[in-house]
């Protein structure tokens, strides 16, 4: 080929690299010139084909080709790609003023049920207690019997308690109303010291405002030789203290009746807890074990002895976070969760506050 003809093609080459409007166009271009087929490859092919005396002079001449094809196409190429960024930022632009999207992990809450177990949980870790957990569906006799609640009490007639179909054989079945099988199933388990909590579903026929046919409850159980009503009270003060988030609480126990604690108290809280000063607000019940059920657990009552108490979750988290109703948390309302939840990572401890 001569000089005539290699000087045509390169201002063939550099007239169709001006030419490409886009990078798929150059990039055709340069597959077409540079590739293994391309007829700028085609002709450095040919080089060792040449004459001795001509074959510097035509690789010199061809490489000059490839290098001036070379640098335009690296031109045209960076040319296409700023206009592109150009077109992009002409096209694609954003209104920084728009709140920003978080998506679903930023979307997402915690109900405030879990957000109130994991904080008591915590509180009562503090103190030295464990998680303690059991089945839904229990025994007339771990739910009722062993807890010394007596045949014709009120709470084991069917207006009170779901039974399960019961065909007259075996142990008659039913959904827990109270956590309290816990502790029996501890007791009856495990050699004292005991310190349990036991958080979990309950089931009751009851619906209103405040009373749902399922809630959540948690209990404590500690069993020892040497704890008494003192120690109960302590363990009630700082709990008040920690999951309200008060420096110093008013408590008021009140004498009441359970068949499994004797004596046994209702506690309350001066509402200035929540910010609601000058009535009281009845929180949970409590008491010295029974000496029968520490026996029907098979320990010996004139040498252990304890303290239980219990409270609705649901009821704690009212009060604490103004929860009108209780119905509301089982509704699955999103505009709800989004008001009344948690941030996934607010979690709650003991240093920064019980709610994180």
């Amino acid at each position: 080929m001569s000089t005539s003809d290699l000087g045509q093609l390169e201002s063939q080459l550099l007239k169709d690299i001006a030419a490409a409007t886009d990078l798929a166009a150059l990039d055709g271009v340069r597959v077409g010139a540079l590739g293994k087929s391309g007829s700028v490859s085609g002709l450095m092919a040919q080089i060792g084909k040449q004459p001795p005396e001509s074959r510097k002079a035509f690789g010199a001449a061809i490489n000059a080709v490839k290098s001036a094809v070379q640098a335009a196409l690296d031109e045209r190429k960076a040319s296409l790609e700023a206009a592109a960024v150009d077109a992009r930022l002409a096209s694609e632009r954003a209104d920084v003023t728009l709140p920003v999207r978080l998506g679903p992990l930023g979307e997402g809450r915690i109900h405030p049920v879990s957000q109130v177990f994991d904080e008591v949980a915590e509180i009562f870790a503090d103190m030295g207690f464990s998680v303690a957990e059991g089945p839904d569906i229990e025994t007339d006799d771990l739910n009722f019997t062993r807890l010394n609640i007596p045949p014709e009490h009120p709470a084991r007639q069917e207006h009170d308690t779901f039974y399960l179909n019961h065909s007259g054989e075996g142990a008659r079945m039913l959904l827990r109303t109270h956590t309290s099988p816990v502790q029996i199933r501890t007791m009856m388990s495990q050699k004292p010291p005991i310190r349990i909590i036991a958080p979990g579903r309950v089931y009751r026929c009851d619906s209103d405002q405040t009373h749902t046919p399922m809630f959540h409850q948690i209990e404590g159980l500690v069993i020892d030789e040497t704890t008494h009503m003192g120690h109960l009270k302590w363990v009630l003060e700082e709990f008040a203290k920690a999951f309200f988030e008060v420096d110093d609480v008013k408590m008021r126990f009140r004498a009441s009746h359970f068949p499994f604690t004797e004596p046994s108290m209702e506690v309350d809280i001066d509402a200035a807890a929540i910010g609601k000063p000058g009535r009281w607000l009845e929180i949970l019940g409590s008491g010295m074990v029974h000496p029968n059920v520490i026996r029907n657990c098979g320990l010996d009552p004139e040498r252990y002895q304890g303290f239980a108490f219990g409270m609705g979750l649901d009821r704690i988290a009212m009060l604490k976070y103004g929860i009108p109703d209780l119905r509301d948390m089982f509704a699955a309302d999103l505009r709800w969760m989004r008001h009344y939840g948690f941030n996934a990572l607010d979690l709650p401890t003991i240093s920064g506050g019980a709610a994180g």
